[in-house]
C-alpha cells in the first residue's frame, strides 16, 4: 500500500516538474524544475530497491548534468536571435548517421552478448552496487564503452563552444545598446529571409 501511494505521489510530482520545465520561458525556473524532476525520478529507483541507481541518479543527473546546464546557460546570450548556418549538409548527414549507428550498437550489443557469462556469477550475498558492476562490465561492456566515447565527444564539443568568445559583453553595455543590437539582429535576419 505504501509503495502505491509513494509511486503515484512521485509520478504526479515528476510530471508537474517536467511540465514546468517545458512550459516556462524563464531559464532559471526551467533548470530548477528539471533538477527537482530528476530527484523525483530517483525516488522510483529507491522504491524498487535499486539504491545504487537511485544514488547515481541524484549524483550524476541532479549534480553534474544540472551544473553543466547551468554553466551552458551562462555561456549563451538568450537575448539574441540565433540564425543557423549549415554550410555543408554532408557533414550533418555523416554525423547523424554515426550517431544513429552508435545508438543501434548500444541496443544491439546486449542482445549479441547473451552468451557471455560473468566470471564471478552474482550470488545472493553480493551487494546491489557490486551486482551492477559485474553485469555492467561483462554483458553490457560494449554499450558502456560507446556511451563513454559519446560523453567524451560531448565534453570536447562543450569545451570548444565555451572557448568561442562573444563579440560584445552584455554586462558592460547599457540597456539601450542591447535593445538597438537586438533590433539590428532582427533587421538583418528579415533582410536575409527576403
Amino acid at each position: 500500500m505504501f509503495e502505491a501511494i509513494a509511486f503515484y505521489l512521485f509520478a504526479a510530482l515528476t510530471i508537474t516538474m517536467f511540465t514546468i520545465t517545458v512550459m516556462t520561458s524563464q531559464a532559471l525556473y526551467a533548470l530548477t524544475a528539471m533538477a527537482a524532476g530528476m530527484i523525483f525520478i530517483s525516488a522510483f529507483f529507491f522504491i524498487l530497491g535499486a539504491d545504487f541507481l537511485g544514488a547515481i541518479q541524484i549524483i550524476v543527473y541532479t549534480g553534474a548534468v544540472m551544473a553543466l546546464y547551468a554553466f551552458g546557460m551562462m555561456f549563451f546570450d538568450t537575448t539574441r536571435n540565433v540564425v543557423e548556418k549549415r554550410t555543408n549538409p554532408q557533414i550533418v548527414f555523416v554525423l547523424g548517421t554515426l550517431a544513429a549507428l552508435m545508438v543501434v550498437a548500444i541496443f544491439v550489443a546486449p542482445i549479441i552478448s547473451n552468451n557471455i557469462h560473468a566470471v564471478y556469477p552474482i550470488e545472493a550475498h553480493v551487494g546491489n552496487a557490486q551486482a551492477v558492476g559485474i553485469v555492467l562490465f561483462t554483458k553490457y561492456l560494449v554499450p558502456f564503452e560507446v556511451a563513454a566515447v559519446m560523453l567524451l565527444v560531448a565534453m570536447i564539443s562543450g569545451i570548444i563552444l565555451a572557448g568561442k568568445k562573444m563579440d560584445k559583453s552584455l554586462t558592460l553595455m547599457a540597456e539601450e545598446e542591447i535593445v538597438m543590437m537586438n533590433a539590428d539582429t532582427v533587421g538583418h535576419t528579415e533582410k536575409g529571409e527576403h
